[in-house]
């Protein structure tokens, strides 16, 4: 993969981003349905996920948990920004990958504690460059991902979210 093979893309869009603000607002999506015990199979656009606990959480470990999707989100999110913002600023960027991994206290899911918050009490990543590029040119870009990628902001910081819980009857057999 070329150095600048993202960056008349990244250009374009951010060019008509700025032309019309107005447009620059995606909706992304996910649909889930729980199909079995806990797990879970997920519709996003074409592709279709499988989520599930581990046995030891009472799943049957037919794929991996929703805190490890949202690990992987993080991972793969840094990846992707590190790969357009290195084409964008011209930085030579050969390869890129992240390791993620998070500590939740399951006191706060199993309701044990109520002090205890259900979800990650700590997130580390490690990311692992390729690159000949200089320090100062590193360091630019380590900046500048960690101030757009999309998933590190969300874990950073609070997102207004709303849940609108429909109810509709059981249907039961008649005897």
């Amino acid at each position: 993969m070329t150095t600048d093979s993202f960056k008349p893309l990244f250009n374009t869009i951010q060019a008509t981003l700025a032309d019309a603000p107005n447009q620059a607002v995606a909706t992304f999506s996910a649909n889930s349905e729980q199909v079995a015990g806990l797990r879970s199979e997920i519709r996003i656009r074409d592709f279709q996920l499988v989520v599930d606990e581990p046995e030891a959480l009472g799943g049957t470990d037919a794929g991996p948990n929703p805190v490890e999707i949202a690990l992987a989100s993080l991972a793969t999110c840094q990846e992707i920004t590190y790969r357009l913002y290195a084409d964008k600023l011209g930085i030579p960027l050969d390869h890129v990958s992240v390791s993620v991994e998070g500590d939740v206290d399951l006191r706060g899911l199993f309701a044990v504690d109520e002090a205890v918050r259900p979800g990650f009490q700590a997130i580390r990543a490690t990311v692992k460059l390729e690159s000949p590029a200089g320090q100062a040119a590193i360091n630019e870009l380590v900046e500048a991902v960690n101030r757009h990628c999309p998933v590190l902001d969300l874990l950073q910081n609070r997102t207004p979210v709303t849940i609108d819980v429909q109810q509709s009857a059981a249907v039961v057999a008649a005897e």
